[in-house]
């Protein structure tokens, strides 16, 4: 076994031993120079006992002090570190396998965990070196800043989707050991399978899981805000992302409820969207904490007292339809794709404009309503 271990470069060293060195970079890209973590391949990986860990940690559905799952030895730690980089990859559109390959790297590399050292000067989920072009470091220790600069560095490398999982997280990572990647792809294939039953409707696309189905309450599409000239948002001219345009208020007449909701929202401004992110603490250190369009607005009304489901396109649904042309305060607009499948939601703020989460690497923002090309508007108070 020693003679087998020494041509393969590998050396099994127990996964708390290697707590603190596990993750190191590569000279080139950022990819590992550590040895991998231990000596299982992970084939007979338990797939219920990670469905458990995960439930556990990211629904508070049961005690697992009992289950152990080689790989997650800091599950509080991990799997919420796992969940951003799987939720990042579907915002940006990448296929279950390029998530998957994030998963096996972020496992070897550092074991999920958002490590403050490494090899050099590499740093955070993936180790990734500042000094590399990977960006600043407090950049390449932001899960979600990780995450989208791994997966746009993936989908750069021509046939990825055609080779295996090591084959291509070596592909961006240039590790010196270009095989470790491949013990933890049953892992890593198990947690995306788990993490995804967590996220807005199994973490599928509007249009690829609802389809075009028809509604008979939703008015015809209109372009455009519909406002009467003025009321459009155009007269306060460029508007700062994350910042209130001067001279706003919310008009006097607002509905109290729809009031409070603008006034949440308005709190959240400035903060990065994420996608799958619950809105529940926007301001705080979990990616999965922020905003995206649909929990924006889901949590502003939560705030008011009114309850709405969680995603765009089951939100349009909510409350009756209005004109696009006769807005009050607090209606919800929505974009994208078509009016009975949209794909972005902003919620109408008076005075010709929106507040909304827009997308990866956006934050909060209001924007006026003249760039809106509004499909559907729907009033819930």
């Amino acid at each position: 076994m020693k003679g087998i271990a020494a041509v393969l470069g590998v050396v099994c060293l127990s996964p708390l031993l290697l707590a603190g060195a596990a993750a190191t970079a590569a000279a080139g890209s950022g990819g590992s120079q550590s040895q991998p973590a231990n000596c299982t391949t992970g084939a007979d990986i338990d797939t219920d006992a990670v469905a458990k860990q995960v439930a556990s940690i990211l629904g508070g559905k049961g005690s697992t002090k009992d289950i152990h799952v080689e790989g997650l030895e800091l599950p509080a730690e991990q799997i919420p570190n796992a969940k951003t980089i799987v939720a990042t990859g579907i915002s940006l559109k990448v296929p279950e396998l390029g998530q998957i390959v994030a998963l096996a790297t972020a496992i070897q590399e550092s074991r999920i965990r958002n490590l403050n050292y490494g090899d050099l000067d590499s740093l955070g989920l993936f180790q990734q070196r500042p000094s590399q072009g990977w960006g600043t470091p407090e950049q390449v220790r932001d899960p979600v800043h990780a995450s989208t600069r791994f997966y746009k560095a993936l989908l750069e490398v021509h046939g990825w989707q055609q080779m295996t999982v090591t084959q291509a997280a070596q592909a961006v990572q240039a590790s010196g050991f270009p095989d470790a990647y491949a013990q933890w792809e049953p892992l890593a294939r198990a947690l995306q399978q788990a993490i995804i039953k967590t996220l807005p409707d199994g973490g599928k696309d509007a249009t690829a899981s609802k389809g075009a189905k028809d509604k008979k309450d939703v008015p015809a599409p209109s372009a455009g805000g519909g406002c009467k000239p003025g009321d459009d948002g155009s007269g306060y001219g460029p508007i700062p992302e994350g910042a209130v345009p001067k001279g706003y208020t919310i008009p006097k007449d607002a509905n109290p409820k729809a009031r409070k909701a603008i006034e949440w929202a308005m709190h959240q401004l400035g903060t990065m969207y994420q996608w799958g992110g619950e809105c529940t603490n926007s301001h705080g250190p979990d990616p999965m904490g922020r905003c995206d369009c649909s929990s924006l607005m889901q949590q502003a009304y939560a705030h008011a007292g009114v309850q709405l489901s969680r995603t765009t396109y089951t939100q349009v649904n909510e409350g009756k339809p209005v004109s696009p042309k006769s807005l009050q305060p607090g209606d919800l607009l929505f974009t994208r794709g078509s009016a009975a499948v949209p794909e972005h939601v902003g919620m109408y703020m008076g005075a010709g404009l929106v507040i909304e989460a827009p997308r990866t690497t956006k934050p909060v923002r209001i924007q006026p309503v003249r760039d809106w090309d509004i499909l559907a508007a729907r009033r819930v108070v």
